[in-house]
């Protein structure tokens, strides 16, 4: 359906730039001198009929301009792009709305510029309007519409076009929760019935949940391509790795506690020891924190709390269990404190707040790191919760007594 065949885009950037007729005027004969950004090198691919593609790569790597250019609103400098069929662009939810006019005007005029008929478009408006849930608003001018609403009318809109290739741009973070789980049950429909579907986003369970296939894209050029969980964990381990691993920290000498100890090191460890910058669900983790004791210390611990971004505390863990005591720690003495755990936790990233203390009079604390270490979880069985347990399945069918043979 889709074939970009060696495709090149650049932008020429001024770098300094005249903004009024004044500016012009006082320097008329100011040279401007540019540079040039190669947005897209050499991107080349195949989308196939009834395939969900998805595109997928860091902020600036190109993929709304690849998108558009697909789209035609940018015209490629290099190569060519074929494709067969009517498309329907989702790029701008709401372009070519009026303000000024109520959702009818508006829904047929849209609907008239995506490519229906007159005739169409307003026979489909009280499924759009329905579907946007937005019946007792309709009478209002788009201009009284709250952000959410406006974009739930956009996206009505544009799902009601007969396109064979649909072009999504990050539109799944549409209204409310209730609203995204009706996108979502648009999209398994609309895969399901066979149509093309070009999907650009930064939601790697959107990528493996919905994508038969996936590119990812870095600094305009195409990096990985084929399964979905295998560009998803590609595009973790880059965006997590170009900047430094989020998972090891050494931390500063400022006490957050009373000062008995000091929190040098956390980092996370997998199987063998080793450090990836990715953990996959269901490998073994470990939590591993490096701690320097500035005065004697009878007993420490060593407690972490893992945080989504919510943020909510999903899960706490302890070194300290029954009362255990670990000893004692003598004035300039070190030690690792660790904890060991099959990694249940949902797809994500995580923020670690550790502290060591000790059991006295009450609860002393020596020394707490608070979100300065990061941990991020990859897997493709997530299934909506903050962790993913294991469970045996079971069904069993009942038995109909009134249809059961004689002597059963």
């Amino acid at each position: 359906m889709i074939r970009v065949d060696d495709v090149a885009k650049a932008f020429r950037i001024p770098e300094e730039a005249m903004h009024t007729f004044k500016e012009r005027a006082l320097h008329p004969l100011r040279r401007t001198g540019y540079h040039t950004f190669d947005a897209l090198k050499g991107i080349s691919f195949d989308v196939k009929e009834g395939e969900f593609f998805g595109i997928v790569g860091r902020n600036g790597s190109g993929k709304s301009t690849l998108l558009k250019c697909l789209a035609g609103i940018y015209k490629a400098d290099q190569g060519d792009i074929w494709l067969n069929g009517r498309m329907s662009p989702f790029i701008e939810l709401g372009v070519g709305f009026n303000p000024d006019l109520a959702a009818r005007d508006n829904v047929e005029l849209n609907g008239i510029m995506l490519g229906l008929s007159p005739r169409e478009a307003r026979s489909r408006y009280e499924h759009v309007i329905e579907f946007a849930e937005l019946e007792e608003f309709q009478h209002l001018k788009l201009k009284n519409y709250s952000s959410g609403m406006y974009v739930r009318l956009a996206f009505s809109v544009a799902i009601q076009v007969d396109a064979d290739v649909l072009l999504i741009d990050e539109v799944l973070a549409v209204g409310d929760a209730a609203f995204q789980q009706k996108c979502f049950d648009v999209f398994n429909r609309l895969r399901d019935e066979g149509r093309t579907i070009v999907l650009v986003t930064h939601d790697m369970g959107a990528v493996n949940r919905f994508c038969h296939r996936a590119i990812l894209l870095e600094r305009g050029a195409i990096v990985a391509e084929g399964d979905p969980e295998d560009v998803a964990n590609h595009y973790l381990e880059l965006n997590f790795t170009g900047d430094g691993d989020p998972g090891v920290r050494t931390l500063g000498a400022s006490p957050n506690g009373s000062g008995t100890a000091r929190i040098r090191e956390i980092w996370f460890e997998g199987e063998n020891g080793k450090r990836p910058p990715v953990h996959l669900q269901g490998t073994t983790l470990r939590v591993c924190a490096r701690v320097e004791f500035l005065e004697d210390a009878e007993d420490p611990a060593l407690t972490v709390v893992f945080e989504n971004w919510d943020p909510v505390s999903v899960l706490a863990l302890s070194t300290a269990r029954d009362d255990e005591r670990s000893g004692h720690f003598a004035a300039g003495e070190q030690a690792v404190f660790s904890l060991e755990f099959t990694n249940r936790l949902a797809p994500g990233r995580y923020s670690l707040i550790a502290t060591v203390s000790r059991l006295g009079r009450g609860l002393e604390i020596l020394d707490r790191s608070e979100r300065e270490v990061s941990l991020v979880v990859q897997g493709s069985g997530a299934q909506g919760g903050l962790v993913d347990l294991p469970a045996q399945a079971r069904i069993e069918r009942s038995v109909d007594s009134s249809r059961a043979p004689v002597g059963a």
